[in-house]
């Protein structure tokens, strides 16, 4: 029960990940695509009514990580106080700028917010990759599960660094690559026109960068935290999911040409999500690693919450999803089509 829980909040994280993940892309890169006031209202159009709703997925996965995993959640709530702070403002920055924007016409009103919006996106997607990066390398678990990480330290990946050293710093780097792509490809699906072009132009340059962060946090992760070569050594079924990556990151590059762009932006759906079910494969039974002993370390059974709540919530589970995915799907559909 406890690995279908963890399973449960992986695939949540990830459907987070790449619905409001082009939403922060887009908003890195509607600056650079969008050069009139017009083109960037149309660059909000594409994401206006599923911008909020996407954000949803987020609230879902920590309500579900309380549930499921108790321990985990009060540990890293903690311990990770400072940074979720910061990630509290960028989302209330953001959906600010978003609203804020077109409340008044002004010379400076619209461009201070159409440059929050941008900034706090490409912020998110920074700390949000370098969340990812400290529970792969792991953060100093005591006897009782508990820990504290300052914003840095003297940034190396050692048992004193800090939330920020040089391998979260580059697991971010490589997650604001990735959601920049990503939203450039969202963008380009869904206007016409200079941003269409712009937006795919994006979308194959920044490719190169992104391919290439891959490549050196793939070797990084393996040299970082051992217990990912333990884990693809003893399942090598799991090599799916790297597979499925790489096979995202690959038809983002060769499809990322096609007029319409819709093939291009699946290509990177499953590229996020190879990634991240990578992630979760090689960390399993982890749940939060100890970068100082490994029996410190949270495991899907240490963490979990009891048998009988487990079983007795999934059966709540089920039909809540369904729910929300039927609901997921009819607003998709309602908007689908270009931004006019």
């Amino acid at each position: 029960m406890e690995t279908i829980w963890f399973s449960l909040v992986a695939a949540m994280l990830a459907v987070y990940v790449v619905l409001d993940g082009f939403d922060l892309g887009a908003g890195v890169v509607h600056l650079f695509v969008a050069r009139s006031d017009a083109q960037r209202r149309a660059v909000l159009a594409s994401i206006g009514p599923v911008w909020d709703g996407n954000e949803v997925w987020l609230l879902a996965s920590g309500g579900t990580l309380y549930f499921a995993f108790p321990a985990l959640y009060a540990s890293s709530f903690s311990g990770f106080y400072l940074p979720l702070m910061i990630v509290l403002w960028l989302l209330i920055l953001r959906g600010i700028a978003i609203e804020f924007r077109n409340h008044v016409r002004s010379l400076v009103w619209q461009p201070l917010w159409d440059t929050v919006f941008a900034g706090s996106s490409g912020l998110l997607a920074v700390f949000f990759g370098a969340a990812l990066g400290n529970v792969v390398r792991g953060v100093p678990l005591d006897r009782s599960g508990e820990f504290f990480l300052p914003l840095w330290t003297d940034f190396r990946a050692g048992k004193e660094s800090g939330i920020l050293d040089w391998y979260t710093l580059l697991v971010a780097a490589a997650a604001f690559l990735a959601l920049t792509v990503h939203g450039a490809l969202w963008v380009a699906l869904k206007t016409e026109g200079e941003v269409q072009q712009r937006a795919r132009r994006a979308a194959q340059r920044f490719w190169w960068a992104l391919a290439a962060s891959v490549v050196v946090v793939t070797v990084c992760s393996f040299r970082i935290q051992p217990h990912l070569s333990e884990s693809f050594a003893a399942h090598p079924w799991g090599y799916v999911f790297p597979l499925a990556a790489l096979a995202g990151l690959i038809g983002m590059r060769m499809r990322a040409g096609r007029r319409e762009g819709l093939e291009a932006f699946l290509c990177s759906c499953l590229f996020l999500i190879g990634m991240l079910t990578s992630v979760a494969f090689g960390l399993y039974p982890y749940v939060l690693p100890s970068n100082g002993d490994p029996a410190f370390s949270m495991t899907v059974t240490s963490a979990a919450a009891a048998p009988y709540g487990l079983r007795v919530g999934l059966m709540w589970f089920i039909p809540g999803m369904l729910l929300t995915t039927s609901y997921f799907v009819y607003t998709y559909r309602s908007f689908a089509g270009k931004v006019r």
